[in-house]
């Protein structure tokens, strides 16, 4: 904390005097704005800068920091949890902020039956399921008290002890009850954009071409050290590196690993260390005849050569993923000689089709991401390999995308029987890979349904102590592995770059929780 501190002391005796501009590539433009409504990194980091949370992150780490609240405390049990706000600040429209526009942002995600909950207009709070399990009647939220002007208390179904790390979360940024009851269900849309209050206010948004954010000169935490800060969608990984080289952009994340040596050598470019906490997968959805079968998703996990996958596809900065949460979070981990992974062995996988009844193999889809992400910058030729180890077992797969947005809103339909995705964590815990991927939503997004999981997730948010908690999740990964839930592919050390007039940038581990306003560009 004092760290950011001083680092924000530096930066408000800088000013705004300089008028700088600092341009930032990614490989899309957001979905929405709407932080509550999205699930992606491309409109989760934009929107950070807007919107803020009760609970944040010291600069470049997992720790929680203070955010709009400055204190937090639970009751015993922890079925009660109270947040102490911060006073003085406003959203960017003027409205207040307090304990009522608190309850209102949580009513409007926890509660079907609010007004300004939005359903009929397309709003799905996919994350708030993620995190705290569902709306009110389903979720771990039972309601929001208003104590105070300045204190809220949030009243749980039972023991929750990680309440502070699922609220800081990158999609639970609060946003002006003004704005929201004004733009309805168009929230979070290019013609609307977002109001919260944070260190940027939106300014624009031309679609397919940019985010225009405006420097926020009363932030409470200090004025921005860039006057605007433009958000590039650039796709190809080479492409936006090309920009950076040409200087037409200042920083380009999640790059693929040929473009190391090429950023090394460039004297007019800086390596600036990514976040490693990602984790990709490919899904195997159980509502798609034969993926029900154990042992077809056994032959699937058989067929594929995962080290040869990482290698040609990650090089030096990637490793091949044989849980789904990384070594960093080690003590939650089945023991690797229970969960070593899925051996390369084609006949074996040949030997499990035909225990199937598909002997002679069946057609399917698989279904890539249409842009480069974190745990997989180079998803299309990554699908193109796995097709190719799925068609030697007689597993022939059409390759198949569509658009980013649509791609989020489809994959946990059933529509697409195999898919790539992943995750970047929203809080350091391995709560946030398992209950996420194993929990309650694993019906929607893996046609996969495990009481006896979902009751070893819920306890380990129960109990308190690592060890209590980490042998409960020990025997989750060892259950997702023996009945292959969900295939893990890689872990990626992501390459990010800068031009070397970018000074006092520092990525998030987590990814989507950027820090930007720190960063100044020197002339």
């Amino acid at each position: 904390m004092k760290k950011l501190l001083l680092a924000v002391l530096a930066l408000s005796l800088f000013g705004l005097t300089s008028a700088q501009t600092l341009t930032y590539a990614r490989s899309g433009l957001p979905v929405t704005l709407d932080s509550s409504d999205s699930t992606d990194g491309n409109s989760l980091t934009v929107s950070y800068q807007i919107v803020e949370n009760l609970v944040q992150y010291e600069l470049g780490s997992t720790e929680l920091a203070p955010g709009l609240a400055t204190e937090w405390s639970a009751n015993e049990d922890s079925t009660q949890w109270t947040f102490n706000l911060r006073e003085g600040v406003a959203f960017h429209d003027g409205t207040p902020f307090n304990a009522e526009a608190v309850k209102f942002n949580l009513d409007r995600w926890n509660d079907p039956a609010s007004e300004y909950h939005f359903a009929d207009g397309g709003k799905t709070y996919t994350a708030w399921g993620w995190v705290f399990g569902g709306p009110v009647g389903e979720g771990v939220l039972e309601s929001v008290e208003v104590v105070d002007e300045y204190t809220v208390q949030l009243n749980m179904t039972g023991p929750v002890g990680l309440v502070p790390s699922m609220v800081a979360a990158s999609y639970f940024g609060l946003d002006s009850p003004t704005a929201v009851m004004e733009a309805g269900a168009a929230y979070g849309t290019p013609g609307v954009g977002a109001v919260g209050t944070g260190p940027f206010t939106f300014a624009e948004w031309v679609e397919g071409e940019r985010v225009t954010l405006e420097a926020n000169a009363d932030y409470w935490n200090g004025a921005p050290g860039i006057a605007t800060l433009i958000f590039r969608g650039i796709s190809d990984p080479t492409a936006r590196l090309a920009e950076l080289q040409a200087g037409s952009v200042d920083i380009a994340v999640d790059l693929g690993p040929d473009d190391l040596s090429v950023v090394e050598d460039d004297p007019n470019l800086v390596r600036v260390p990514g976040p490693s906490l990602n984790i990709g997968y490919l899904a195997l959805h159980q509502a798609n005849t034969p993926l029900e079968d154990v042992r077809v998703r056994q032959a699937i996990a058989h067929a594929i050569d995962w080290e040869a996958i990482v290698d040609a596809f990650y090089g030096e900065l990637g490793e091949v993923a044989t849980q789904h949460i990384p070594r960093a979070f080690d003590w939650a981990r089945a023991g690797d000689d229970s969960v070593a992974g899925y051996e390369y062995d084609p006949e074996r996988a040949q030997e499990l089709l035909a225990e199937a009844g598909f002997a002679d193999g069946f057609e399917s889809e698989l279904w890539y991401m249409p842009v480069s992400r974190p745990y997989f910058p180079n998803p299309e030729p990554i699908a193109a390999a796995m097709a190719t180890y799925l068609a030697d077992i007689g597993i022939n797969v059409e390759l198949a995308t569509e658009d980013w947005g649509v791609y989020l809103d489809n994959y946990d339909t059933g529509k697409y029987p195999m898919y790539m995705l992943g995750w970047s964590p929203d809080y350091g815990d391995p709560d946030n890979y398992l209950y996420t991927f194993f929990g309650p939503s694993a019906l929607d997004s893996l046609g996969w349904d495990d009481p006896a999981v979902i009751d070893l997730l819920n306890q380990a948010r129960e109990v308190t102590g690592q060890d209590a908690r980490g042998d409960l999740y020990s025997q989750v990964n060892q259950a997702v592995y023996d009945q292959v839930a969900q295939l893990p592919v890689a872990h990626n050390s992501v390459l990010y770059a800068a031009n070397t007039r970018v000074q006092n940038w520092t990525p998030s581990p987590l990814g989507s929780t950027e820090q930007l306003f720190l960063i100044t560009v020197e002339e």
